[in-house]
């Protein structure tokens, strides 16, 4: 009984007070007081069979009125689950006609990339499996992501020593941003400064992209595409920035080298398939376009490391300067 009365004492109650109090709050102000709520939200919020249900009407609505847009545009609403209704549909139409499920589908593939859409040869109930597989994966991989993100931020900090991460957060925050309304240019949709520096082998930042009311938009983003050389840290000597527009099929991608890079055929034929090969340089600017978005990365500082590697091969440091405008047109 003493060693039980002598281990509550030790407990930090305090802490675990504040923890149950703050989660009964928060609990109680997302639930009861303030609940959120959705207006106005698109079909892709929908559930799946729901889903399923938006898409047939689609698809008997281009039965009557064969209006491409209004097709595609209908599409484009169910987001990253247009794919699974469709299939779904295919495998069981009921009473909609398999020869418009056809000819509907014939003209998504057409109109957006001419790849063609998968069909679903599987119940639903199968699907349905899929989605959670594939859903538990994803939160796996969110939390995975953010463990090596503090392990980068504060691996070493409880000895005192400055991590390369901490360094390129505090470079990031010092590098000025660009004014583009003084340049006659409208405010992007967001600005971003971020920062590679020489020992952050695990450099991977990606941000969100949303309008003022929230909406998201989609997600760009930059990493280590390339390293040369053998042992620690890991020389860069490319790394690849990326934009993902939520109406858009493809990711589009570009790969910025350095200059020994850019000039290394090998190196060349190997980093051809990830997209437009880029030679960095000092304030220079490079462009990414998807169908509803632009990106401009700016070179705002640049360092090559120096060492038994060739010249110029690999980065001590970079900073890029990432903004995002809706694209005009």
């Amino acid at each position: 009984m003493d060693f039980i009365v002598a281990f509550l004492k030790k407990l930090p109650w305090i802490s675990i007070g504040l923890f149950v109090g703050g989660l009964v709050l928060g609990l109680t102000w997302g639930y009861v007081i303030s609940p959120v709520e959705f207006v106005d939200a698109d079909p892709s919020y929908l559930r799946a069979e729901l889903q399923e249900d938006y898409m047939r009407m689609a698809i008997d609505s281009y039965r009557l009125n064969q209006d491409p847009n209004l097709a595609v545009q209908r599409w484009k609403a169910l987001g990253v689950g247009a794919q699974q209704a469709f299939g779904a549909i295919q495998a069981n139409p009921k009473n909609t006609d398999p020869a418009v499920v056809q000819s509907y589908g014939e003209l998504i593939t057409n109109v957006l990339s001419g790849e063609p859409i998968p069909v679903e040869k599987t119940g639903l109930s199968i699907v349905q499996t899929a989605t959670l597989g594939i859903g538990v994966i994803v939160l796996l991989g969110v939390l995975a992501y953010g463990g090596l993100y503090l392990y980068r931020l504060l691996g070493n900090r409880g000895s005192g020593e400055v991590t390369p991460t901490m360094q390129a957060v505090e470079m990031s925050r010092k590098a000025e941003k660009t004014n583009f309304e003084q340049l006659g240019l409208a405010p992007p949709i967001t600005q971003t400064m971020t920062t590679y520096v020489l020992g952050d082998d695990l450099y991977d930042e990606s941000f969100s992209i949303d309008t003022q009311a929230g909406e998201f938009m989609g997600e760009y983003g930059v990493g280590v595409s390339e390293a040369i050389g053998v042992g620690d840290p890991k020389k860069v000597t490319a790394l690849e920035f990326w934009l993902f527009d939520k109406n858009d099929i493809k990711t589009a991608t570009k790969v910025l080298m350095s200059r020994h890079a850019f000039n290394d055929p090998g190196i060349r034929a190997r980093l051809e398939p990830k997209g437009e090969l880029v030679l960095v340089e000092p304030q220079s600017q490079v462009l990414l376009e998807t169908a509803t978005l632009q990106l401009l990365a700016t070179v705002v500082d640049l360092e090559y490391g120096k060492g038994p590697l060739p010249a110029d091969s690999y980065f001590e440091r970079i900073t890029l300067e990432l903004a995002i405008w809706p694209r005009q047109g």
